[in-house]
């Protein structure tokens, strides 16, 4: 037998909750923000739509409005850029003005040069991740056409988002920058760091369940299959038991080195160019170039298979 709905709250208990909740939000912006007033947050819906328009700005016949021809298409980028300028710089300047000692006017002109110095950046964005799209036309023979990989292709679309992403972050925002990251991790369910630094020609086939560490380094011609981790061996902590931030804690990974499904690679060890890195491996050492790591092969009754 079903239990009785709880009788809905009156006009007066939800001012009661909401006055609980009033004063444990100011408790909790008094210690995060002392001696100063509560700063406005980026907005996390505003960064998505900037990723958003990047990638329809650098790709308009895939992701930008539908039946734009090449004149269209030029007008449509170069409208989008100036609205992305504005945006940016917006979300630039309230990222950079949670910090105590930073200066509303100071911080205008750092978010203005920031998103010029971005958006300057674009065409070595899109000429980076078209040699990742060749790697993935060349690397997948499932693969029917360039197209395809751009409009189909998760490992694709994370290592795009994860360019623009990194971009941001060498600027200095790592706030923007993590908000478009966590997206497309939510979209693809791939999750890249936007510190990790990714090399041309990258190539994450399948993908979900693949996580690359902040400090990463991944060389050329890289290819990297589902359920693959990058990560950290252990954190290291300062005299007062608090995780010491930004150590060089994640793999380096040469040139040319295929990482197949389900490895783990833990610690800032370095993988040679060209080493192959075998399905279900657990890597806590380094591996010398062209090497080829596997697991010991399975038994089945005692016997080797």
């Amino acid at each position: 037998m079903s239990q009785p709905s709880p009788p809905a709250p009156h006009d007066g208990q939800l001012d009661a909750v909401a006055e609980k909740l009033r004063l444990i939000r100011i408790t909790s912006q008094q210690r995060r923000y002392p001696g100063r007033a509560t700063p406005r947050l980026p907005s996390r819906p505003a960064v998505i739509r900037l990723m958003s328009n990047v990638v329809g700005a650098l790709y308009p016949r895939h992701y930008g409005p539908a039946g734009l021809d090449a004149q269209l298409a030029d007008t449509f980028v170069a409208q989008t850029l100036r609205s992305v300028r504005q945006r940016l710089s917006d979300q630039l300047e309230l990222e950079w003005l949670l910090q105590p000692d930073d200066e509303q006017l100071a911080c205008r002109r750092r978010a203005r040069a920031a998103a010029d110095a971005f958006l300057a950046g674009l065409p070595q964005i899109r000429d980076l991740h078209d040699t990742d799209i060749n790697a993935a036309f060349q690397g997948d023979p499932s693969a029917r056409s360039l197209d395809e990989i751009v409009l189909c292709f998760p490992g694709i679309a994370a290592i795009l988002r994860h360019r623009i992403a990194h971009s941001l972050y060498g600027l200095g925002a790592p706030m923007l920058a993590r908000i478009m990251a966590e997206h497309s991790h939510s979209q693809s369910g791939i999750d890249i760091h936007p510190g990790a630094k990714i090399g041309p020609a990258c190539f994450i086939d399948h993908g979900t369940g693949v996580v690359i560490g902040e400090t990463a380094v991944i060389g050329r011609n890289v290819r990297i299959y589902q359920q693959v981790t990058l990560g950290a061996k252990r954190f290291e902590s300062d005299g007062e038991g608090g995780l010491v931030k930004g150590r060089p804690r994640h793999p380096l990974v040469g040139d040319d080195v295929v990482i197949y499904a389900g490895a783990t690679i833990l610690g800032r060890i370095e993988i040679g160019k060209g080493a192959i890195i075998g399905g279900g491996v657990w890597l806590t050492d380094s591996v010398p170039p062209g090497a080829v790591v596997t697991q010991a092969k399975p038994s089945l009754n005692g016997t080797t298979t």
